[in-house]
């Protein structure tokens, strides 16, 4: 699957820094290794993966829906996947979404969703980070700081949406240590404060 890497991780670059091809390569590292850990299978995991953002070239509320039909739509799979892998693919990038009601559909739902799940603490508060910088650029520091503190309390503190989906996925340990952060206000503030700088030049 060769064109995976030159035809559409390339895709990634229009998506920003938040959701870019760092981003993606992260989600791809995950999968594999959620794929060994699981027993599922390393292509479809990896096509999954690949492809599970791609529906950012259109409204970010229903990516993960253009994401699925941007992978059924591309022939080139057919070469390696029965109707049915397709369609579990499919599947798998609907569910990816972390405010999905729901609990995915498969494995490979589960599996993409989790690896999706960037928990390392210095990843998850840079990229709210740039996100805040990419959306809204007109908020000052202090409108950036709030934006992000609330993200985080929605997200993955205690009683935000986030959700895990695999068992014994090293990813628990990682959101213990993010809400052990976002409990205690002024460490959040300095790890805010550092990134802020780094991202808008003012290191």
């Amino acid at each position: 699957m060769e064109f995976v890497e030159k035809q559409i991780l390339p895709r990634y670059a229009e998506f920003g820094r938040s959701h870019g091809l760092g981003h993606v390569q992260r989600v791809i590292k995950n999968s594999l290794e959620l794929a060994r850990l699981t027993g599922a299978d390393i292509n479809m995991c990896y096509a999954i993966a690949a492809y599970h953002d791609l529906g950012m070239s259109g409204p970010r509320a229903i990516h993960h829906i253009t994401g699925g039909k941007i992978l059924t739509a591309d022939a080139r799979l057919k070469k390696w996947f029965s109707p049915e892998q397709i369609k579990i693919m499919k599947e798998a990038i609907e569910d990816h979404r972390a405010s999905a009601s729901h609990s995915p559909r498969s494995l490979y739902g589960k599996i993409v969703a989790e690896a999706d799940r960037d928990l390392d603490p210095e990843t998850v508060f840079r990229r709210a980070v740039q996100y805040g910088l990419e959306k809204e650029p007109a908020l000052d520091r202090t409108g950036q700081w709030n934006r992000f503190q609330n993200h985080m309390q929605e997200k993955y503190s205690r009683a935000g949406y986030i959700r895990l989906w695999v068992h014994n996925s090293p990813n628990q340990e990682r959101l213990s240590a993010i809400q052990s952060i976002i409990e205690d206000a002024e460490e959040l503030h300095r790890w805010f404060d550092r990134l802020y700088n780094e991202e808008t030049g003012n290191a």
